[in-house]
């Protein structure tokens, strides 16, 4: 069973905004905290318990893999605020508040869109690993691939008598949500290394190509890049 504790400065106030939360005493509060009344939040996510809090070090500094000002655009472009209509844009809060009811086992997932060499460098606590390869057909994803992911990693349904031909057949034509099933769907909150990164964009504009409900997808904008910034826990596999 996932179950998280949120540690506050102010319990009273933020259980308002978080019901479901443990709260423990003030005598938690941290030097560095993540708002004014939110300490850090722990939680348990299939089978794997996290913390996420800020670096208590006030003289850390952001890693070397994130110090660079300038890479290379194309491809390394700065990405709009909004990625698609109806996608929503998450900052960290909303990320954290995600996990929070991710691990409470509401049906979110989490989704580290990055290839397995940046993700080794860490991601954040309770975050999947789907590269973004795998959902892309121009690096080599095929329908049957991307259909695997979407049923086993994301919940959807292929609709009765829909298969991979169907399915290409209605992506060519500009509508395939025809051919799942969403009901059951998760709500896929996306990021990659920031906003210079186009890949967890590149996820979730395939994912609309196949008809997945753009409410229920969602985009960390900031992605590794603001979380490293802000000096909030990371995980390595």
């Amino acid at each position: 069973m996932n179950i998280h504790r949120l540690i506050t400065a102010s319990a009273a106030a933020l259980a308002l905004s978080l019901p479901s939360a443990t709260f423990a005493d003030n005598d938690d509060k941290l030097a560095v905290g993540i708002t004014r009344d939110m300490q850090k939040l722990e939680f348990t996510h299939d089978g794997k318990t996290h913390t996420i809090m800020r670096n208590q070090d006030q003289k850390n500094t952001i890693s070397e893999d994130f110090a660079k000002t300038s890479r290379k655009c194309p491809p390394f472009c700065i990405q709009p605020a909004s990625v698609a209509p109806g996608v929503e844009t998450l900052g960290e809060l909303e990320v954290i508040d995600s996990i929070r009811k991710m691990a409470d086992g509401e049906n979110i997932l989490v989704v580290d869109s990055r290839t397995p060499d940046w993700v080794a460098k860490g991601t954040i606590p309770g975050a999947k690993n789907i590269p973004w390869t795998k959902l892309n057909p121009s690096k080599g994803a095929t329908t049957e691939g991307i259909i695997e992911v979407m049923t086993q990693e994301f919940g959807a349904k292929l609709a009765e008598g829909a298969d991979a031909f169907t399915v290409d057949e209605a992506v060519a034509q500009g509508d395939a949500s025809g051919q799942f099933d969403y009901s059951g769907a998760k709500t896929l909150v996306m990021f990659c290394n920031g906003m210079w990164c186009g890949q967890s964009p590149n996820n979730i504009l395939n994912l609309l190509k196949f008809g997945y409900p753009a409410e229920k997808l969602k985009w960390y904008r900031g992605g590794m890049q603001d979380w490293e910034i802000l000096g909030l826990s990371t995980v390595k596999p």
